[in-house]
């Protein structure tokens, strides 16, 4: 079973336009209205697999509410925390040329005691869990080392941590040594403060970000592929995409492909690879299954192309 956590989730709503103008009426094409957050998609595609996941997540108002409901209709097992200010919505505008656009809400503030809720909900859902996934931002009320507290009382407890954050709740987290973290190439740039301009750059950032405590680096590089670095090796992993529909939710893809497969070494990385990749094929935030992965067009190696320029460099 995987356990994910999302401290600030969302009801998302995508719009698939033809082009954004602004100023003037926009008519969409199409629409979707998704559960979202980082966490809520892992869960979402590790239920698209046919695997078993619980999502703990703070809800509240008519939107959360709503997020439940989704959840459930989707096959996912959802232990909420009852908080009072309404769970967030969210907007994309996902552009015919690929380009999107995400307007994010803030979230509610968390009280003390929806604080202790929320963590004695996840104490009490991770006994089964094979990985323990926390993904997202932060809500009000949560302080940075909070993440870092999780990571600490899952090891306590036995379970394994993969972390999805970024800013300093992720440089507090890494002081308590999470076995993965998944950042992108933004994230891994902000991570040691410096630009991304190759494939070697990300390489350095990642074992720099190793050092600071993380047990192994799975880095989502948009579309020049994945960065998998561990005690036991790197590799860099890369796909071929008939066409971007939409890349909300593919890192989130990548990490479920990757804890599915076990979350170590070269397999676990192609299967996070076949899974971003079909992601950012399908609509809106919509997970991949199974029929949607196209493993032959998966190419992992050790041989890591040190001077190949990013598509989109970090400064």
């Amino acid at each position: 079973m995987i356990l994910t956590v999302t401290p600030n989730p969302s009801l998302d709503r995508t719009y698939e336009v033809p082009a954004l103008e602004r100023g003037e009426v926009v008519r969409a094409t199409g629409e979707r209205m998704d559960p979202g957050g980082k966490g809520v998609n892992v869960s979402r595609a590790v239920a698209a697999a046919g695997r078993r996941t619980v999502a703990v997540l703070p809800l509240g108002g008519a939107p959360g509410a709503l997020v439940a409901d989704l959840l459930d209709a989707q096959g996912i097992e959802v232990a909420p925390v009852p908080v009072a200010g309404a769970t967030r919505s969210n907007i994309a505008l996902a552009e015919a040329d690929g380009v999107l656009t995400k307007i994010n809400a803030p979230g509610p503030e968390l009280s003390a005691a929806e604080q202790e809720l929320l963590l004695d909900t996840i104490r009490a859902q991770s006994a089964d869990a094979d990985w323990i996934a926390c993904c997202g931002s932060l809500p009000g009320g949560l302080a940075p080392s909070w993440y870092a507290d999780v990571v600490t009382r899952a090891h306590a407890g036995g379970a394994r941590i993969a972390l999805d954050t970024s800013g300093r709740a992720l440089l507090e987290a890494l002081r308590a040594r999470p076995d993965v973290v998944k950042p992108n190439a933004e994230e891994l740039a902000e991570a040691v403060g410096r630009p991304l301009a190759t494939v070697g750059d990300a390489l350095k950032a990642a074992e720099e970000v190793r050092a600071m405590g993380a047990r192994a680096v799975l880095a989502s590089l948009g579309a020049d592929g994945q960065l998998l670095v561990s005690d036991t090796g790197a590799w860099f992993g890369s796909a071929r995409v008939r066409a971007v529909r939409s890349n909300v939710g593919a890192g989130d893809a990548s990490l479920a492909g990757f804890l599915i497969a076990g979350g170590t070494g070269p397999e676990a990385l192609a299967s996070a690879v076949a899974h971003g990749a079909a992601a950012v094929q399908l609509p809106g935030s919509v997970m991949p299954t199974p029929a949607d992965l196209d493993p032959a067009a998966v190419t992992v190696t050790a041989d890591i192309p040190l001077d190949r320029e990013l598509t989109e460099p970090v400064s």
